[in-house]
């Protein structure tokens, strides 16, 4: 499934030749709102240019882009590198004073904002920006301008673009900034599960080397003509990457959702786009198979099918097809990544047949490390090193010791923008990247996570202890939704949030409910080794905190009173 089309080596030459190639191809659409062409972008991205140039934007100065995934946002970081400036992404869920702290640390001298957030922020409080822009309206709105030269920019940017390109604009005229490999290309701020978010100084050369695997793996099955659904922040690499840089220069149609989409709405809109390809993190797919396929699979008379040969492979072909349809029914492959992926799940998935992947990445590397076609894809791992990245396991015995994972190549970082000491400690003198992971890798280089570094316990006679391993297994027992688990003195707690609805259905009384969680302890602790049994279990009112990524911020849980 490699592809033997061949691309520019550089990345803003791949955006120009995208777009000059694909000149009259449907780009970039909000879904049910509008749609442009390449050709449109191509004219969107110059005017952002002479907006740039009239404000006094030189390369390597930092525009910061701030709103939900939209055509526009993606106008904008195009205009933005291709100019030669730096991209500074910021998740527009983030709270007001956070958004302030990381454009004032960011240095950013103009802010393309949505006006869901507009409204939420303090010009005064960035007193660095030169100017404020709305992204949601293709005239680029000026919201807020400190100068007088980005006031001039927007009241004459028709005229000044008329007398750029008095003959019409036309693919000829696109002519880019040439970028080179190791330049700093775009700054993204991770929301991560620790309190304290670092600048990841990105360069050119992963963005690039992200988007030629991505050609090489499934270069050759899509393009123009097909579709993609961005479901996941395009301010995280993980969306920004395969969900929108690699569709969009491959001629391949990225649609928006405008708003942030209820489950209905998502699967209404999967079933009319029919994406080619799905990129998710694993609590998209888990919500879906715990409520659609689950039950079905554990009802008396599927169960007895399952265990009659000649009926069984008819019901897994009939659920497989199902949670196809669920998606589309149109996709390669779906690619999971972001977060750990529950083993009960997995296993089901794998069982059916289902055409799923699991990835691994992290921000620094913008993103990818790991990846195997699903076809390929060994079930518990998160793939294989990928091309121009090398991986060790700092083990003695690599294979069967978890160690941390290290990772070398050309999708590694700069380092931690005006954060020496962070990245010292995270990129070592021979150019590792400490990725804070745990893992092994098999004698076919399939990697296998088992924890964060940073997420360890240490049992009372010295034993560590993974709560993922422990929390994979929890969350397979009834009524448990979401856990985490965290130590008290020598002592294991599950933290359990239960679907209410699920609850209610089931008839369950708040005493019945707790009975069954100390039955799931039981269960639980008769499945790990002594040192990783839990004392107890505790439910929690609501779900847990979680990052965009839908991590769940594990360290605000650390000292919950049980």
């Amino acid at each position: 499934m490699k592809s033997e089309e061949p691309i520019p080596n550089s990345f803003n030459a791949c955006v120009q030749q995208s777009l000059q190639k694909f000149w009259n191809h449907d780009g970039l659409s909000d879904y049910g709102v509008q749609t442009f062409q390449y050709r449109d972008v191509a004219r969107v991205i110059e005017k952002l240019h002479i907006i740039f140039e009239a404000s006094g934007v030189k390369p390597g100065d930092k525009i910061a882009i701030c709103g939900r995934n939209s055509s526009r946002w993606g106008m904008v970081f195009f205009a933005t590198l291709t100019y030669g400036a730096v991209a500074v992404p910021i998740l527009h869920e983030f709270m007001p004073e956070q958004i302030h702290a990381l454009v004032n640390h960011s240095e950013a001298k103009l802010l393309f904002v949505g006006d869901q957030i507009w409204h939420k922020l303090n010009a005064e409080s960035m007193p660095n920006l030169d100017g404020i822009f709305g992204n949601n309206t293709e005239e680029f709105t000026l919201l807020y301008g400190r100068t007088d030269k980005v006031r001039y920019a927007r009241e004459n940017l028709n005229r000044l673009f008329g007398e750029r390109f008095p003959c019409n604009f036309r693919p000829n005229d696109i002519s880019y900034y040439v970028d080179s490999p190791d330049e700093l290309a775009v700054i993204n701020y991770t929301s991560g599960t620790t309190s304290n978010s670092k600048g990841v100084m990105i360069p050119f050369r992963a963005l690039w080397s992200n988007y030629a695997f991505a050609i090489d793996e499934l270069g050759s099955v899509m393009g123009p003509g097909d579709k993609v659904l961005s479901m996941l922040p395009m301010a995280h690499t993980y969306g920004m990457a395969f969900e929108f840089i690699f569709e969009f220069l491959h001629g391949v149609t990225v649609y928006f959702l405008s708003k942030t989409p209820s489950p209905a709405v998502l699967l209404s809109a999967l079933a009319d786009i029919k994406p080619k390809l799905i990129v998710a993190v694993p609590l998209i797919i888990e919500k879906i198979m715990r409520k659609a396929v689950l039950p079905k699979l554990q009802t008396p008379v599927v169960k007895l099918a399952l265990h009659t040969p000649f009926l069984r492979d008819r019901v897994l072909a009939e659920v497989r097809s199902k949670l196809q349809q669920a998606f589309g029914g149109n996709f390669i492959e779906i690619i999971v990544g972001g977060a750990a992926f529950s083993q009960d799940i997995e296993t089901v998935l794998h069982d059916i047949g289902f055409n799923y992947t699991v990835g691994y990445g992290t921000t620094e590397c913008a993103p990818i490390i790991g990846y195997a076609q699903w076809d390929s894809f060994k079930p518990g791992s998160c793939g294989r090193p990928v091309i121009r990245m090398e991986v060790r396991i700092n083990s003695d015995d690599p294979q069967n010791v978890p160690g941390e994972i290290m990772v070398r190549g050309m999708n590694v970082m700069l380092g931690y923008y005006k954060n020496e000491a962070a990245t010292r400690q995270a990129l070592d003198a021979d150019g590792w990247y400490h990725t804070g992971d745990l893992g092994v890798m098999d004698a076919e280089q399939n990697i296998f996570i088992k924890g964060r570094l940073k997420n360890m316990l240490l049992g009372a006679n010295g034993q560590n202890i993974y709560p993922e391993e422990i929390e994979d297994k929890l969350s397979s027992l009834p009524y448990v939704s979401e856990c985490v688990v965290i130590q008290k003195g020598e002592h294991l707690y599950g933290l359990v949030y239960s679907d209410p609805d699920e609850v209610h259905s089931a008839g369950l009384s708040e005493a019945m409910l707790e009975a069954q969680m100390e039955d799931n302890r039981q269960e639980l602790n008769r499945l790990v080794p002594p040192y990783a049994r839990l004392h107890a279990i505790r439910l929690v009112p609501e779900e847990f905190e979680k990052t965009p990524k839908r991590s769940i911020k594990r360290y605000k849980y650390l000292n919950y009173e049980v």
